[in-house]
């Protein structure tokens, strides 16, 4: 597929993968270092994704300082393709709801994922923005946690009630597809996915993709006692 075949902007929501900063929940086992290590290689396996999708642009927005990340030249390489916007916002949900407006002023419709999926490759990414096109409403991919990992909008204003849908709760998911049918729209359901919040889930995400967080992964599996 070629850049440019989806009239989409793809937006990444990504935290820079400093040790302490990012992914926290995976320690222990992991060290903060480890931790940020695989968060990311997560975040480059997600960045070529998207890269690879077909979506007209990619927006990531940013929090956190890029010359302290792990990985940090790679990612300013990576980064280099995109555009990149500071999130903006006093909590989750308000940073959310800025990061959708800011895409949307190219015009497009908005497929937004986070960068803790990696095992959604460049297919399902291109699969899901043109459900999006197609349909001309919402689409929504559930996680197994309850909270969801992906969430497209034809029009960035029903992202504004993201302010009020409690995040990182297992009804997430639940209020955030109700807040979706009280603006008027479908929503179009987009595979489940596993979020990589524990070393449990890492260890299952890993088994669903080749890139370099399964590698990393592989090997800190190796060297740990």
């Amino acid at each position: 597929m070629s850049e440019s075949d989806l009239a989409a902007t793809l937006l990444v929501v990504a935290k820079a993968p400093i040790a302490g900063f990012a992914k926290t929940r995976l320690t222990p086992p992991l060290s903060p270092a480890e931790a940020a290590r695989l968060a990311a290689d997560a975040l480059l396996d997600t960045l070529d994704a998207v890269r690879l999708s077909g979506a007209r642009h990619v927006v990531v927005a940013w929090t956190g300082e890029l010359d302290r990340a792990e990985r940090a030249g790679e990612l300013a390489v990576a980064l280099g393709d995109c555009v990149v916007i500071a999130q903006r916002g006093n909590d989750f949900g308000q940073r959310l709801a800025n990061a959708h407006a800011d895409a949307a002023r190219l015009g497009l419709p908005v497929l937004q994922i986070g960068m803790d999926t990696p095992q959604a490759g460049p297919e399902l990414l291109a699969a899901s923005a043109r459900l999006l096109l197609d349909s001309g409403d919402s689409v929504l991919g559930p996680a197994t946690d309850g909270g969801w990992w992906a969430l497209g909008l034809p029009d960035p204003r029903p992202a504004r009630l993201l302010t009020e849908v409690p995040m990182s709760t297992d009804r997430t998911g639940e209020l955030t597809r109700k807040m979706l049918h009280h603006c008027g729209y479908r929503v179009h359901d987009l595979p489940t996915l596993t979020d990589v919040d524990h070393y449990e889930d890492a260890r299952a995400v890993a088994t669903r993709c080749t890139g370099r967080f399964a590698h990393t992964l592989e090997h800190l599996d190796r060297v740990s006692p």
